[in-house]
């Protein structure tokens, strides 16, 4: 394959709209990943529709199986109605459906207008599903055996089917029910005795999800057993409906760790970097709202202590370190926390030595930065109880972020809310108010001490 760093672009471009002859365009492209020609028509929008009709069909299909759902429906919309006739039946049921869940109506019916009635059946059963699921990631393309093929048999049977299949990583052993029975890797398929029965060799007891379990979790069992890819049952009856391969985990990764991301910032995972500014104000909009009703409950604890603030004013210059300090803490504990729920690394067995190691490391982190910004508390208003108050006051706060940043997810996860989504906000608050309070309390129990 060519890198996109090894050729120029307009090397490989140019040859394509000046060449006429079919074969030395498909020789062109085959030195090309798919990949990183959609990176080169990202930049040569103008010429797309000039490059799309010189490529081979099958070259498109491989495009549009890599390409981001908004160009996956670009291309579609580009190509020839004699083209898309050979182009939609071959691209990959798991990649139609993704891309018939964003296509306005119009989209669909144009779409579908080019599959067999079979197809059809298949894909609006496959829209079914949520998209968040096993059933809505799956592919129906695999491959399948009967236990008492022989290696050549089975041999001969891939070399007819495969190209039509998902890359062949394992293949699946069924009955004539389509019952999943047991799972053979194709290299022992290749280095076995040619007559060899597959059930001598097929592993019986296969790890598969259920249709209906959640992305998150199938992310979870691929990182856990590092499969290339694994099947996807009817838990009532064991059928084998279709298969998660690596590459559709890692698209789910991604999007998993970017929508925590997003939602710990409160912004909406629909939100792009160069995307509608109405549609942006709208999604910042409301949790900027939620943050200023809570920010009104930490200022509120502040107006509590007006009185002291106003017979030592240089308190107010050290508010914004109280409750900083407990925010960046607050937010160490969450990332964690919220990492291991969607992990699956957090459970009930393991929440108490988590809390233990989370206390642990609050008081030793309390102590540290107490104790530096005590020293430089004191070096700056030369009083000693000053310098104590403010590092007890911090002392507390990372203690408090610890607890809420413990207790605010899991309760959250237990009824059934996102973590990523609110827990930000609650524990933030928390932490300011605990912060003032403490801060602003122990001021005026000491007031004499510090005037």
């Amino acid at each position: 394959m060519i890198s996109i760093y090894n050729k120029n672009i307009e090397e490989i471009i140019f040859s394509l709209l000046k060449e006429t002859d079919k074969e030395k365009i498909r020789e062109i492209v085959e030195e090309i990943h798919p990949v990183d020609f959609l990176e080169f028509l990202e930049n040569y929008e103008e010429e797309f529709y000039n490059i799309i009709e010189k490529l081979p069909d099958d070259y498109i299909v491989e495009l549009i199986n890599e390409a981001e759902i908004e160009d996956k429906l670009d291309i579609i919309n580009k190509i020839s109605e004699d083209r898309k006739n050979n182009v939609i039946p071959d691209i990959s049921s798991d990649e139609l459906v993704d891309m018939l869940e964003e296509a306005d109506e119009e989209q669909k019916q144009d779409i579908f207008e080019y599959l067999d009635e079979e197809d059809k059946d298949e894909i609006k059963e496959l829209l079914e599903y949520p998209s968040d699921t096993a059933g809505g990631i799956m592919a129906t393309e695999f491959l399948t055996v009967k236990e008492d093929m022989t290696m050549d048999e089975t041999i001969a049977y891939l070399r007819k089917m495969a190209p039509d299949y998902q890359t062949p990583y394992y293949v699946y052993v069924v009955d004539d029910d389509n019952i999943l029975k047991g799972v053979v890797q194709l290299r022992q398929i290749l280095t076995c005795n040619s007559d060899t029965k597959i059930k001598d060799e097929m592993i019986t007891s296969v790890i598969s999800v259920d249709v209906n379990t959640d992305q998150e979790e199938v992310a979870v069992l691929f990182e856990k057993y590092g499969f290339a890819s694994m099947p996807v049952v009817d838990e009532k009856n064991n059928e084998i409906l279709g298969i998660i391969t690596f590459d559709d985990i890692m698209n789910v990764i991604t999007e998993e760790h970017t929508e925590d991301m997003y939602h710990m910032a409160g912004l909406d995972t629909e939100e792009e970097l160069t995307g509608d500014i109405l549609t942006s104000v709208k999604s910042r909009s409301m949790w900027l709202t939620i943050n200023l009703f809570t920010a009104m409950l930490a200022s509120s604890v502040v107006g509590f202590f007006e009185g002291t603030i106003s017979q030592i004013v240089a308190l107010a210059t050290f508010m914004p370190i109280v409750a900083g300090m407990g925010g960046n803490a607050a937010t160490q504990t969450l990332t964690i926390m919220i990492r291991g729920i969607a992990m699956g690394e957090l459970n009930y067995e393991n929440e108490k030595d988590v809390l233990k190691k989370e206390l642990c490391v609050a008081i030793m982190d309390g102590l540290i930065i107490g104790v530096l910004i005590g020293v430089i508390t004191y070096i700056r208003v030369r009083n000693i109880a000053f310098g104590v108050i403010i590092s007890c006051a911090l002392l507390f706060n990372i203690l408090v972020s610890a607890i809420g940043g413990f207790f605010v997810p899991i309760t959250l996860k237990k009824f059934n809310i996102d973590p990523a989504v609110a827990s930000s906000v609650f524990v933030t608050t928390m932490t300011d108010m605990a912060g003032f309070g403490c801060f602003l309390g122990l001021a005026t129990i000491f007031m004499k001490y510090l005037t």
